[in-house]
């Protein structure tokens, strides 16, 4: 319970990466709010599985305290109430990890790496919106009251392989713009005792890309695939450490910080840190 007595807030966590983290987190003990649009009793994003309420009973279920408060990362008025009601109710805020994150509605994963004039402009416009700026107002919301406690942690969600692209011009163009904001952010508040790390999964064996898997019968994926709770993982492994100021403004990988502080996925693995295939 290396985390007893913290609270965690935990963007887009119906499912995917937002519910291993939320799940890592309440095996560590923590308070987490788990946000997201997808609720019990309504249609879900695309009919996905998953919902704050489930996953919210899931972190409790672990050992930690689970509070589900549906939450639009796109509307600034909810962000804002969402981080006002955690400060009146826990007086605290530990850490906040933005996983909230769009682009992908209808979207055809086998047209990913489709050149960018081929692409629907909505999906720039979503992973711009309810990502990168979601982030960034999450954090606005969240560091006046870590400033005020003098401590804190922001893991941003991210993808990266040092210099490498990430195939669609939009995904990398978003990814590439969370990295910097990170670095942006570090700059200006890890004097003040406050980390912001980007983290970069693998593969993430998530809902949405299990199901195209299946769907196209190919079940190799479970050989390369990360569970979500393996970012999860990472992200208590930094939440836990008394040094993560040093980390500070970096983007880290999964894989690497799992070889750093030894933990494994669920399955016993420990996966390396994922990497682009060369290419022309």
């Amino acid at each position: 319970m290396k985390l007893q007595g913290k609270v965690a807030v935990v963007t887009g966590a119906s499912r995917g990466a937002g519910r291993g983290i939320s799940l890592a987190l309440g095996e560590a003990g923590a308070t987490v709010y788990v946000t997201g649009r997808s609720v019990r009793g309504e249609a879900t994003t695309e009919n996905l599985p998953g919902t704050i309420e489930e996953t919210a009973e899931a972190v409790t279920a672990r050992g930690g305290t689970g509070i589900a408060v549906r939450c639009d990362h796109r509307v600034d008025s909810e962000v804002e109430a969402l981080l006002t009601r955690v400060e009146r109710e826990q007086k605290q805020i530990d850490l906040l990890v933005n996983n909230a994150w769009g682009g992908y509605e209808h979207h055809d994963f086998r047209k990913f790496g489709a050149p960018f004039h081929e692409q629907p402009l909505r999906h720039w416009d979503g992973m711009f919106t309810a990502g990168v700026r979601a982030a960034l107002v999450a954090s606005h919301f969240a560091v006046p009251l870590m400033l005020r406690q003098k401590r804190g942690l922001i893991v941003n969600i991210t993808a990266w392989d040092r210099d490498k692209y990430l195939v669609n011009l939009f995904y990398d163009v978003a990814k590439s713009a969370i990295n910097r904001m990170t670095y942006g952010m570090a700059r200006e508040l890890t004097p003040h005792n406050i980390a912001v790390i980007a983290l970069a999964p693998g593969f993430i064996r998530t809902e949405r890309v299990a199901g195209a898997f299946e769907a196209a019968g190919n079940r190799d994926y479970l050989n390369f695939t990360e569970s979500p709770e393996y970012a999860g993982r990472a992200v208590v492994g930094l939440a836990s450490d008394p040094n993560v100021l040093e980390k500070s403004g970096k983007v880290v990988a999964v894989g690497d910080v799992a070889e750093e502080y030894g933990f494994t996925d669920i399955d016993g693995r420990r996966i390396p840190a994922f990497r682009m295939p060369d290419g022309p």
